[in-house]
């Protein structure tokens, strides 16, 4: 019983901070991601604007 209960301690310690390690490299990707979507939009209004497109 010792040693069930010393593995799942060794099994909870290393699993403990995967997640929030996860969800940290997740958000920095997905900000990066949206600000890339965010440039495009501006460079794409930008260039209708200056190429004279008529917005009607």
């Amino acid at each position: 019983m010792r040693n069930i209960l010393l593995v799942k301690e060794i099994y909870f310690e290393a699993f403990k901070n995967l997640g929030n390690f996860l969800i940290k490299n997740y958000l920095k990707v997905f900000a990066w991601f949206c600000f890339v979507l965010i440039a495009v939009s501006v460079f794409a209004f930008v260039f209708r604007v200056s190429t004279g497109f008529a917005f009607q």
